[in-house]
C-alpha cells in the first residue's frame, strides 16, 4: 500500500462535499486529516466534522484548534443558510472507515460496510477485515455457505459507508491503545458551536 493513497471513499450529499472542500485544507494545514462530514437534522441542523490525526487520534486540544481556525472560514463561505450545531469530534473506538490505511489498520476486526452499487450480488456486508491495497480492502463473512467463498474483495471506488461494529476485541484494542499512548482517551472529544445566521454570532460549549 502506497503512502500516497489518501484519498477519502465515503458517501457525501452535495452539501457535505462543499463542505469537505472547504473545511480540509484547514484541517490539513494543522496537521489532521478529515474523516468525515456529516449535515443532520439533529437539533433543527447540525454539522458535525470528524478528524484525526496522524496516529489516529484526535484529543479535545485538537478540536479546539480545529475548532478556531475552522468557524471563521465558515463563517466567511457560509455553506450553510440557517442556524446550526457545528460539532467537531474524533473517531471513536467505533470509527468510520474511508481511506484504504484504515482498512489496513484494523485488520482482524469487524466491520459494516455499505457499498454504492452492488458486488457478487449485495450491497451490505459484515464481517471481519482480512486484507486491504490501495484499490480494495477484504472482508470474511461469517455466515457465508460453505459451498461459497467468505471472503468478498471490495472496490473502494464503490465504497458509500463503512465503520467498525463495537466488540470485545475492539474495546481491548482501545484500552491497549490507552495504556500505550499517554493522553489517549477512547471516548468520543467533541466541541459544539451553535452559529446563528442571523447575526453571526456563535457560542461555543466544551463537551468530553
Amino acid at each position: 500500500m502506497t503512502a500516497q493513497n489518501t484519498k477519502r471513499y465515503v458517501r457525501e450529499s452535495a452539501l457535505e462535499a462543499r463542505i469537505a472542500g472547504i473545511v480540509e485544507p484547514v484541517a490539513e494545514s494543522l496537521g489532521y486529516d478529515l474523516v468525515r462530514v456529516r449535515v443532520t437534522n439533529e437539533n433543527g441542523c447540525t454539522l458535525q466534522i470528524m478528524c484525526e490525526d496522524a496516529n489516529g487520534q484526535f484529543a479535545i486540544e485538537d478540536c479546539e484548534k480545529l475548532h478556531r481556525d475552522v468557524n471563521p472560514v465558515l463563517d466567511l463561505e457560509d455553506p450553510i443558510d440557517r442556524e446550526y450545531h457545528l460539532e467537531i469530534s474524533s473517531p471513536g473506538v467505533d470509527r468510520p472507515l474511508v481511506r484504504a490505511r484504515d482498512f489496513a489498520a484494523w485488520v482482524g476486526h469487524e466491520a459494516k460496510v455499505e457499498l454504492s452499487e452492488p458486488v457478487d450480488g449485495r450491497k451490505r456486508f459484515r464481517g471481519e477485515i482480512v486484507g486491504a491495497d490501495d484499490d480494495s480492502f477484504s472482508i470474511r463473512l461469517p455466515d457465508a455457505p460453505k459451498t461459497e467463498d467468505a471472503v468478498h474483495r471490495l472496490p473502494l471506488a464503490a465504497l458509500a459507508d463503512a465503520k467498525l461494529v463495537m466488540t470485545d476485541r475492539l474495546l481491548d484494542a482501545a484500552r491497549k491503545a490507552q495504556e500505550e499512548t499517554p493522553g489517549f482517551d477512547d471516548e468520543d472529544d467533541t466541541i459544539e458551536t451553535v452559529y446563528d445566521e442571523s447575526d453571526g454570532d456563535d457560542a461555543a460549549d466544551r463537551q468530553n
